[in-house]
């Protein structure tokens, strides 16, 4: 049967005309967030971002689309094409120049790999879910299909200079497509449920927080990224502010201030961004706050609309 090379359906098919669902932008990755541009969703992990549900419903297609010629992206004639041998790409030294050779970049640490994982037999499988493990495409149909062979890569993925590859094997190559392409390197048991987290095995984390206030208002930023906006929790009490952030990879921010001043709860408000959440607490008695908590209080007096970080 043929396979779909559209991105985020990678499915056989064999009639042309049934829906796809995939993205037709390009991925981005910029400052650790990772997405799509024909879509909004934003995350932080690789694996979360290759279960970004599609965006767009279409029709298969067997023919790769054609690169767009980008003369930045060109590599430099001072670097050697790569040469292929048995599946694995080598990269040549540089030809020798006359200017100086500029600094050669460290490789970031690859993140640490998680221990295997394995689905437990108690809990039912949904009919037709991927597997998990990266590389496998392989979908569940029946308890059988854990009998076929699970051909995954064990490592993490690592992008580096333009190059992009997995820890676990040799094997790098240039363009996304081709990473998605790659193989896996490692042969092993199917991943379709996955590990259940419990709360208990949360991470507390510490964020940084600062603030500044009106005459009428203390604004606290507390500056924890990608915060889940349904599940996160803020209750204002008149002398205390208990807040509770979910965030990514199971980490979580919660702490309770008790306040320097009394607020009015009915009228506090907050919003969740991007980077941070925004907290606006409504001032009862409109005094200047010399500190946020307080717990921290020194007596010391600060001008209203001047920002102090903590």
């Amino acid at each position: 049967m043929p396979e779909c090379v559209n991105k985020g359906c990678g499915r056989k098919f064999t009639d042309p005309t049934e829906p796809c669902l995939h993205h037709p932008g390009p991925p981005i990755f910029h400052e650790g967030q990772k997405g799509w541009q024909c879509c909004k969703p934003r995350v932080l992990t690789f694996d979360e971002f290759l279960s970004i549900p599609p965006c767009t419903t279409g029709v298969h297609s067997t023919e790769a689309p054609k690169p767009v010629e980008n003369a930045a992206a060109k590599p430099s004639p001072e670097i050697a094409a790569p040469t292929v041998k048995d599946g694995i790409e080598t990269y040549g030294s540089a030809v020798s120049v006359t200017k100086a050779a500029a600094p050669v970049a460290k490789p970031p640490t690859p993140a640490k790999e998680k221990p295997v994982v394995e689905d437990d037999p108690s809990i039912p499988v949904p009919l037709d879910s991927p597997c998990k493990r990266r590389g496998c495409k392989a979908v569940y149909k029946d308890p059988k299909t854990y009998n076929t062979p699970c051909v995954h890569h064990p490592g993490v993925p690592i992008f580096h200079e333009g190059s992009k590859g997995y820890s676990c094997c040799k094997r790098k190559v240039l363009e996304f497509d081709e990473f998605l392409k790659i193989e896996g390197c490692k042969e092993g048991r199917h991943l379709f449920v996955g590990a259940l987290i419990s709360k208990e095995e949360e991470e507390l984390v510490n964020c940084r927080y600062d603030f500044y206030q009106t005459y009428s208002d203390v604004i606290v930023s507390i500056f924890a990224k990608m915060v889940g906006k349904e599940k996160a929790k803020i209750e204002f009490r008149q002398r205390e502010l208990h807040v509770d952030l979910p965030m990514p990879n199971n980490k979580r921010f919660k702490q309770t201030f008790p306040l320097y001043g009394p607020i009015d709860a009915e009228n506090s408000t907050y919003v969740v961004l991007t980077t941070k959440v925004e907290i606006k607490l409504k001032k009862a008695d409109g005094t200047s706050w010399p500190t946020l908590r307080s717990d921290e209080a020194t007596g010391e007096i600060i001008q209203i609309g001047q920002p102090t970080k903590m």
